[in-house]
């Protein structure tokens, strides 16, 4: 079956196919829905005749802002390393690949939200049960992504030393930390919920509906995605280096640690230096 969003026969549409399929075991629904939705838009420049100037010039023609432009940019060429190399099956080769002509458009370095302390305390306190607590305080504890908080089973916690062992992007194993408040609420959680091999009673979606009734009871904006930029703003702010930060939150470079501590001020910066130097 074609992937939804592609309406009508189109060539691209079997190598997107293949492409989204290739990808479906090691990315979230959101990851797949992501690449879907720009491959969809993006079908006439998708095959094998397709130059590197075709892609440049239907990347500078898309009506959106930089980052837009970017994500463009970003899932092409996933897909074209993923076309021209042996998972495919395409029997292309490697150096015709029409993206290795192509840069990658200049992108605004904006500050991406993230909540101060006060907030997640707010968050957690204004949350409806024991279980939506334990949920957000842990996200905020270990940045965990939302697909991997929800596929958390019991017997993947270290209580001794508070660490959770999670199946991260691309089925890698990685290791969260929490905290000792998120221990109480999980515990207290337990109590209450029989866990049938699963460590919430929710799945993504629910999740997911869960943050958005508690962002409109509280009026905080977020998503699971903010409580990962929170984690790492936090970190940041009381002067963790980025190298731990990256490893701490199964981030595999360094540049995604940057772009989520934008929000870390000059002040915030002096605070953690003063108190060292003195």
């Amino acid at each position: 079956m074609p992937p939804n969003g592609f309406e009508v026969i189109h060539p691209a549409i079997e190598m997107v196919s293949k492409f989204l399929s290739s990808r479906r075991e090691g990315l979230s629904p959101r990851t797949i829905e992501f690449y879907e939705g720009y491959l969809r838009r993006a079908k006439n420049v998708i095959g094998f005749n397709v130059t590197n100037e075709d892609i440049i010039e239907f990347i500078k023609s898309r009506p959106c802002s930089s980052g837009g432009k970017h994500a463009y940019y970003r899932t092409l060429k996933a897909f074209y390393n993923w076309l021209y190399s042996p998972k495919s099956s395409y029997k292309v080769r490697a150096g015709e690949n029409p993206m290795l002509g192509v840069d990658a458009p200049k992108e605004e370095k904006k500050i991406l939200p993230s909540l101060t302390l006060e907030q997640v305390d707010s968050l957690i306190e204004q949350a409806g049960c024991v279980r939506d607590k334990a949920i957000i305080s842990l996200f905020a504890d270990s940045g965990l992504r939302l697909a991997e908080l929800t596929n958390i089973s019991p017997h993947n916690i270290d209580w001794a030393n508070r660490l959770i062992k999670v199946r991260c992007k691309g089925s890698k194993e990685g290791l969260a930390l929490f905290g000792t408040r998120t221990e109480f609420l999980l515990k207290e959680w337990l109590n209450e919920y029989s866990a049938n091999g699963r460590l919430w009673d929710l799945k993504y979606e629910g999740v997911s509906d869960m943050i958005q009734r508690l962002s409109a009871k509280t009026g905080i904006a977020f998503t699971a995605h903010t409580l990962r930029r929170t984690f790492a703003s936090i970190l940041a702010k009381r002067g963790v280096d980025c190298l731990h930060i990256m490893r701490l939150g199964r981030w595999e470079s360094l540049d995604m640690v940057e772009r989520y501590t934008r929000s870390v001020r000059f002040e915030d910066s002096m605070k953690f230096y003063t108190a060292i130097v003195s």
